[in-house]
């Protein structure tokens, strides 16, 4: 009978074993390579032959794009496109993509956009013979042995950004949230929703913008880990010293593209691995990002004047100070200058509620 009990522990002893062996082999394990865009951003996910793209970066980044996925992954085929939202800093390097590789389907919040990246995006997926498909939130996609929940939008927003797609994907134990630019209208609208939005590894929405990140919403995911996309010495201060200090208070161990370079995580569906391109001092990265005045005087980007107080959105029937984040989200076609706050009422236009003009 002791020999019987031995016997039935070595086998059990290899089982486990070889089970262990299976999950870390090479059809399981999960590598996540958060791309150096500069400020921009772009994931692509490999889990097996089963392979995900989430944003493409700028135009300009359509060649690294192209090469990283061909020579340096050796991919030929992505079967999941994902373009959280239309602007050039998530969409336009997706071109390289679709030039180097054929896709299964292609996701995107929206199936046109005033703009010459979103209108490269649709030539190339036309080429490809594919569609642009509209996610539904709480809908969800099995892919090999990863699971991508849609967890927003679920409803139009005033903001481009909070239009962003916003997925979870769950690999084993693990679990990834990538929020594209959603800002705090649409988190609230997540965590109020009651969907699941706990996650190892978050994706820092809007490039550690204080626009995202909300403290409600970090509450929700908590992460283990947090990537931030941004671009080095970029003219907009991503990420802040806001994000950074709510990233603190939730206890996120941090990683940066601007200081580190392509960030590249591995999980076999229990444990998480990073690499990075570059190294950086544990204490530079939890330091906000250089200012404009800190941008070379040859590379700063020029001031574009303000001739008007506000700017009214034709669409929305808002007004809104000049330099209110925004005005960048709207279609020039919806701008409309206006010269006083008196004149933008008497024309039918109500106060933003962001900027309270």
């Amino acid at each position: 009978m002791q020999k019987l009990f031995k016997a039935l522990l070595i086998v059990f002893a290899l089982c486990l074993s070889l089970g262990c062996a299976a999950a870390a082999s090479g059809d399981d394990v999960l590598t996540v390579h958060f791309l150096d865009v500069g400020q921009a951003d772009a994931a692509i996910l490999q889990c097996g032959d089963v392979s995900v793209m989430i944003d493409g970066g700028n135009s300009a980044d359509s060649s690294l794009v192209y090469s990283y996925l061909t020579q340096t992954l050796g991919l030929s085929h992505i079967d999941v496109m994902i373009a959280t939202h239309p602007h050039e800093d998530h969409v336009g390097g997706l071109s390289g993509a679709l030039e180097a590789c054929s896709v299964g389907t292609v996701y995107s919040p929206v199936t046109s956009y005033d703009s010459k990246a979103f209108d490269s995006f649709l030539k190339y997926t036309a080429q490809r013979g594919v569609s642009l498909t509209a996610p539904r939130a709480g809908e969800r996609i099995e892919l090999g042995s990863l699971t991508i929940e849609f967890l927003s939008p679920a409803r139009d927003y005033e903001e481009t950004n909070d239009d962003s797609i916003v997925v979870r994907v769950l690999h084993g134990e693990n679990a990834f949230l990538f929020a594209g630019d959603a800002q705090w209208e649409a988190e609230h609208a997540m965590v109020e929703s009651g969907y699941d939005l706990s996650a190892d590894v978050l994706k820092v929405g809007h490039h550690g913008s204080d626009t995202s990140s909300s403290y409600v919403f970090l509450r929700e995911v908590m992460p283990a880990y947090a990537v931030i996309s941004a671009g080095r010495q970029n003219s907009y201060g991503h990420p802040t010293e806001a994000v950074l200090s709510r990233l603190r208070d939730a206890g996120a161990t941090l990683y940066r593209t601007d200081l580190q370079g392509t960030v590249t995580c591995v999980s076999d569906g229990e444990t998480l691995s990073f690499s990075t391109e570059k190294r950086a001092e544990s204490s530079a990265l939890w330091q906000a990002a250089d200012t404009r005045s800190s941008v070379e005087p040859d590379t700063a980007p020029a001031a574009e004047p303000q001739t008007a107080a506000y700017i009214g959105n034709r669409n929305t029937g808002k007004f809104h100070y000049a330099d209110c984040s925004s005005v960048d989200d709207m279609k020039e076609s919806n701008k409309v200058s206006l010269d006083s706050r008196e004149s933008a009422i008497s024309q039918g236009y109500v106060p933003c509620k962001r900027c309270n003009p």
